[in-house]
């Protein structure tokens, strides 16, 4: 489930826009009435949608947009004549009068795209510092010198042992390390 904050001027506004969502199956993590407020919410989360009027009583949507933590999207609610003036080059809008379909719809969207970017950035392998990298390059030296095996048979033989013992690559190169040396 994606993070989600509701940011409208008026409470009763932002709870129906909140009951809504969670009657088609979203959760909603914080209603707020400021934008400041809703900068206070993102500070606990990852990433997450921000539902937000074009007005707030301490800034402007193009603000909150400005300050919003890396990995949140913001989506747009405001008049159709409002939209039209907006810059939302990276912000997805919705006219008002709302229509359930087209709200649900687009943050059902919105959502997906954000799951989409956590399952990438989950698959995407860490970045090792320069000192792991010497500490496998070394390993891998080691097994090549003592067991006349190639670079790549080496690397695949550190890799399996890492596998078969459920722990890292640079773990595992130290093991053999600590292990060979004696």
């Amino acid at each position: 489930m994606i993070n989600m904050i509701v940011v409208l001027p008026k409470p009763e506004d932002a709870r129906g826009i909140r009951n809504l969502l969670m009657k088609n199956g979203f959760r909603v993590d914080s209603v707020c009435t400021t934008g400041a407020q809703a900068l206070s919410r993102m500070d606990d989360l990852n990433d997450g949608l921000v539902i937000c009027s074009y007005r707030l009583p301490d800034m402007m949507y193009s603000e909150l947009h400005a300050c919003l933590p890396k990995g949140f999207e913001m989506l747009l609610l405001a008049s159709a004549n409002t939209l039209q003036e907006c810059d939302c080059r990276d912000i997805m809008s919705l006219s008002m009068p709302l229509k359930v379909h087209d709200l649900i719809n687009t943050v059902d969207m919105m959502a997906q795209a954000i799951e989409r970017r956590r399952r990438r950035a989950r698959q995407r392998p860490k970045e090792r510092s320069a000192q792991e990298e010497s500490l496998i390059q070394e390993a891998k030296e080691l097994l090549m010198n003592r067991n006349h095996m190639t670079e790549e048979e080496a690397h695949r033989y550190l890799q399996k042992c890492s596998m078969d013992s459920g722990t890292n690559l640079v773990e595992e190169a130290r093991m053999v390390l600590v292990m060979m040396r004696t």
